[in-house]
């Protein structure tokens, strides 16, 4: 092939490369756009009071943009909550490795709230709907379960030990249900108490607790 030749397969490789970026992108900020706006009318409506019509009127899309993007309006709180799990797998396996595995995982369930503190009443409306909605909480169950197990993962690499280890297991399994207890009494409390205080003083309970 001549230098022209290559020249041009180049050009036309790098424009088709922009043209997908672009396309990527736009195709983002789209499922951003209806992400932010079904979980904003799910949290303050309820999620039986919110339609797929209301959310592609509030984000400006059609019925059929919606149904290319997700499944259904559920679907939008259950890809929400697996973004959570890809930061959480993420920071616990960023903890010192010196740190004693509990210790580990409650710091790396940090990632709930901080992202919750982003728009603390929406969490909390959110966190209502999904422990009040029977569809929703199995879905976030399910989604918990996947959690805990790779969590589990984690922490079995971390120490060092066989993944069918029982340890780890039982780390990630009181750990999430520590991290439930304080997520329902705050949802109980309508948000009385800081989540993170909640968090912190069931942690904190643990050693008593299980002695």
């Amino acid at each position: 092939m001549s230098t022209g030749g290559l020249r041009v397969a180049r050009n036309t490789a790098y424009d088709d490369a922009v043209t997908r970026s672009l396309a990527e992108r736009k195709r983002q900020l789209v499922r951003d756009e209806l992400t932010e706006s079904a979980l904003r009318l799910l949290a303050f409506q309820g999620y039986e009071q919110t339609t797929v019509d209301q959310i592609v009127a509030a984000a400006g899309v059609s019925r059929r943009t919606f149904f290319r993007y997700f499944r259904s309006k559920e679907d939008v709180i259950i890809e929400f909550l697996s973004h959570i799990g890809d930061k959480l797998r993420g920071a616990l396996a960023a903890r010192p490795a010196a740190e004693p595995p509990m210790e580990a995982l409650r710091r790396a369930l940090d990632v709930f709230t901080d992202t919750y503190a982003e728009e603390e009443e929406k969490a909390l409306r959110l966190a209502t709907v999904t422990l009040t909605t029977p569809a929703l909480l199995a879905r976030y169950l399910e989604r918990q379960a996947q959690w805990r197990a790779e969590a589990a993962r984690v922490l079995a690499e971390r120490a060092g030990t066989d993944p069918d280890d029982l340890t780890p297991a039982l780390v990630a399994a009181v750990g999430f249900a520590t991290f439930d207890v304080a997520l329902i009494a705050w949802v109980r409390a309508n948000g009385a108490a800081r989540l993170p205080d909640l968090i912190a003083d069931a942690f904190d309970r643990l050693p008593a607790t299980l002695s």
